[in-house]
């Protein structure tokens, strides 16, 4: 899912990959093998890449994927040059979210919106592997008790609160295990009340939401810490979409993985989802 919201932060991870590599000839040769084709792009030697209309902060910014500046643009940036283009061979189009994953052909090569990686969706078309992984953070006032937490164990005396049989409840209760129970609303807008009203002292959200209530729904709230990713389970993971079995994926695949291995996927992320976004990981 894509809230239209102008800021929303996360914390990212990227999977295993098997696909092998499209570089030298003989990578070339074993990419083939593999049914995967670099260059089979809609343009003959542009890679087209898809973003939403418009493309919200902090995945691009200021609405200007060309620039290279935001998580998903510098994402899409580096994926292209480890498939064989330059920037300058980068063409950037924009779409519809819904449309986007609807079967049939596409007027792009690779799509990124922070699209959720389901099982529904990959019938219909193709996902690469994940580029990101949303984890949870937490909302709260200016001058709540959460503020300025950097361990878990700064967090123990919190008043937390979270909506019922969500991973944010749960992720409370076994990771976080406050000394105080926290409260259960019977959705985000019980929490969200509670925490604006001072009932609460921070409430606990998936990244993108908890951005998204800092931004726009609760005034002189901020998210003010997030945790890593591989703390709790259940996490959300945004994949790159293709047209489905295209030739594409694999490059794909492997770029992504590439960049995550030789760190440029990680510096990205530091970038654009910690330090431009002030929102600090949350130590255990």
């Amino acid at each position: 899912m894509r809230p239209n919201i102008k800021k929303i932060v996360p914390v990212l991870a990227v999977g295993a990959l098997v696909l092998a590599a499209c570089g030298s000839d003989d990578d070339s040769s074993d990419s083939e093998a593999a049914g995967s084709d670099c260059s089979a792009t809609i343009e003959d030697g542009v890679l087209t890449v898809a973003t939403g209309n418009p493309a919200f902060f902090p995945w691009v910014i200021e609405d200007t994927p060309e620039s290279g500046d935001g998580f998903e643009s510098a994402v899409a940036f580096a994926v292209a040059a480890e498939m064989g283009y330059a920037a300058d061979a980068v063409k950037w189009v924009r779409t519809d979210f819904d449309a986007a994953i609807q079967p049939g052909a596409k007027d792009f090569d690779v799509n990124l919106q922070q699209f959720s990686i389901t099982p529904e969706r990959a019938e219909t078309i193709d996902f690469s592997l994940p580029y990101f992984t949303s984890n949870q953070a937490i909302v709260a006032l200016v001058g709540s008790a959460a503020e300025g937490a950097a361990t878990i164990a700064d967090l123990k005396d919190v008043k937390f609160g979270a909506q019922a049989g969500t991973t944010s409840l749960e992720f409370i209760t076994s990771v976080i295990q406050p000394t105080q129970e926290p409260f259960v609303y019977d959705d985000n807008v019980g929490a969200k009340a509670a925490l604006e009203a001072n009932q609460i002292d921070a409430a606990v959200f998936d990244l993108p939401t908890a951005l998204f209530v800092s931004a726009v729904e609760i005034e002189g709230s901020a998210v003010i810490g997030q945790f890593p990713a591989e703390s709790g389970d259940n996490t959300d993971q945004f994949g790159m979409v293709l047209e489905k079995d295209s030739a594409l994926t694999g490059c794909v695949d492997d770029a992504i993985q590439t960049i995550t291995d030789n760190g440029t996927l990680a510096a990205i992320q530091t970038q654009w989802l910690a330090d431009n976004t002030g929102a600090p990981i949350i130590s255990e």
